[in-house]
């Protein structure tokens, strides 16, 4: 399994304008748990360590105390936010509408042949990458499958708004192995809504996307129990 820093996330990024690496490297830093729930954070050390000037710096976490991703708090500095279980049962919530919609939506249109086997791709690269132990391989992969089912559906825009809303659900995800869902059962859900697309039944998309998002209301609390000082109390 690889490891992430804040250097390979700034090295992989392929942002043009600084403003927007910064912002995006730091978002995915959080969501990522590179940067922990309730670190502190120093304009200055992110700076130095991109080798930029504080400004950009300070207008990224304006953007993601917005985003609700960090609390600048006055005489004291900013912090990464807590993971707040509400927030995350209220993304889980919208996500699921948005993508049950996405895949009955694919089930009563069809997808091209291309689509499909694009679909089919990426579960057997999943499948691949958890024998080789790269969870956050996995991950990525596991992103494409939903943003790819957007986009052949005829949705991509849907994918765009899930991503705004699912942040505090993607930092659930990266600290829920080996304690979350075993990862065989996500690729087998992955695998059961592309069955129900391919046999272009909507109500058995519609039952696979909402088994495949609602693991997430089994795993939470053992996750909270587990992790107590990851989650906030309020």
């Amino acid at each position: 399994m690889t490891t992430t820093t804040l250097q390979t996330l700034w090295n992989a990024s392929d942002a043009g304008h600084v403003r927007q690496r910064l912002y995006g490297v730091l978002r995915h830093a959080i969501i990522r748990l590179v940067l922990a729930p309730g670190q502190a954070l120093s304009e200055k050390e992110i700076a130095d360590a991109f080798e930029v000037s504080r400004q950009p710096v300070r207008e990224a976490f304006i953007r993601l105390s917005e985003a609700g991703l960090v609390e600048v708090r006055p005489q004291r500095g900013t912090f990464v936010v807590k993971i707040s279980p509400q927030a995350v049962y209220s993304a889980r919530f919208v996500r699921e509408a948005i993508e049950v919609a996405v895949a009955k939506s694919a089930a009563e249109q069809g997808l091209s042949r291309r689509g499909m086997d694009d679909l089919l791709e990426l579960v057997e690269r999943q499948r691949r990458t958890i024998d080789s132990g790269d969870y956050e391989r996995f991950y990525v992969l596991d992103e494409a499958f939903h943003q790819t089912l957007s986009r052949e559906a005829g949705h991509e825009s849907a994918w765009r708004f899930t991503e705004e809303v699912k942040a505090h659900f993607d930092r659930v995800r990266y600290i829920s192995v080996p304690d979350g869902t075993p990862l065989e059962t996500l690729v087998d859900q992955h695998a059961s809504i592309v069955a129900a697309i391919d046999a272009r039944d909507p109500e058995a998309a519609e039952r696979a996307v909402q088994a495949h998002l609602r693991e997430l209301l089994t795993s939470l609390p053992r996750l909270i129990d587990r992790f107590p000082d990851l989650f906030a109390t309020h």
